[in-house]
């Protein structure tokens, strides 16, 4: 009997846990465009003030980029017709009038990776009010998601970056994908360039600095500090042109944490002194204190024509993987 016991006990653990695992194992999302958000919103109210006022949301200009481009891609369809293929949306937002207000966050609900939020209130003037009091919320969550969508995606083929002696010097890491090139690796100074088509590039660069005073831990010497670079390092296509900001447009500075570091986020416009190339950069500027210095990672486009948004987001999730070894 013991032995018999002993026989069975496994067997219907295993057939236990196996039956666990199928029934928490999801189907994959679907292959909907980078930044793409299905809103799950009655006609009503999404035609109304009420989808005047998620619109705002959605549609916020993406900062740093020469023509107007939304942070998504909305697709909006009624409550009633949420299901099948539509459940298996990476990101959706549901929208509805209910009995108590709340907002969720849920995570692989239907499908694996997906992000899920919920926004539901009593009448119509409480559910703008959500709306607004959860802006901020609602793109940090999705845009969050999306990064990290991608950067999966980007780890499938990687640039071994062993071989860049200015990683190695500087003891920093960097995901970088294999269809990326070099351009200059000259051990204090990495460029590497994406080819896109009809001239039509994507180019990361990584360099650092030392902390010479407060100013440097503050943000304050970005703009002229990467014009410095760009004269030194990125040439134009004629003699004595090169990479600057673009002095006819501010760039937009954030104190931001990137990988447990005190970083600055800025994003601008750069263009080409004496020439007419132009186009829009994300850079950080992180805080290495411990080694009295600031490592600086950015990625500029140029795609004359071609709206630059998404080329952008692929830099920053490239960017974002950044992190100091020592």
């Amino acid at each position: 009997m013991k032995k018999l016991l002993s026989l069975v006990i496994p067997f219907l653990l295993l057939i236990s846990c196996t039956s666990t695992e199928r029934k928490i194992t999801l189907p994959s999302s679907n292959a909907s465009s980078m930044n793409q958000v299905l809103v799950v919103m009655d006609n009503d109210l999404w035609q109304g003030i009420e989808g005047d006022e998620l619109r705002k949301v959605t549609g916020e200009e993406v900062l740093g980029l020469p023509q107007r481009e939304p942070q998504f891609r909305v697709t909006q369809i009624p409550v009633n017709a949420f299901k099948n293929l539509f459940k298996l949306h990476r990101n959706i937002l549901i929208v509805a009038i209910g009995k108590e207000t709340g907002f969720n966050v849920k995570t692989n609900r239907y499908a694996s990776p997906q992000t899920m939020i919920t926004l539901v209130a009593n009448n119509k003037e409480s559910l703008i009010s959500l709306i607004q009091q959860k802006k901020l919320e609602i793109t940090r969550v999705f845009k969050n998601a999306e990064i990290k969508a991608l950067q999966r995606k980007l780890r499938r083929k990687q640039f071994d970056t062993s071989t860049l002696k200015t990683l190695e010097n500087l003891g920093v890491s960097l995901e970088i994908p294999i269809n990326y090139k070099l351009v200059d690796d000259t051990g204090d100074f990495l460029w590497m360039r994406k080819y896109i088509k009809q001239g039509q590039t994507m180019n990361l660069i990584v360099y650092e600095l030392p902390i010479t005073s407060t100013e440097d831990t503050e943000g304050k010497n970005i703009v002229s500090v990467r014009d410095t670079i760009g004269k030194k390092y990125i040439p134009g296509q004629f003699e004595d042109t090169y990479l600057i900001t673009e002095q006819a447009y501010s760039p937009h500075t954030f104190l931001v944490e990137l990988n447990g570091k005190k970083t600055f986020e800025t994003r601008g416009k750069w263009e080409v002194k004496g020439d007419f190339m132009a186009g829009p950069f994300l850079n950080y500027t992180v805080v290495d204190k411990v080694n009295n210095r600031l490592v600086v990672v950015e990625g500029f486009t140029y795609a004359p024509t071609t709206n630059k948004r998404d080329f952008m987001f692929e830099l920053e999730a490239i960017l974002k993987t950044v992190k100091i070894k020592n």
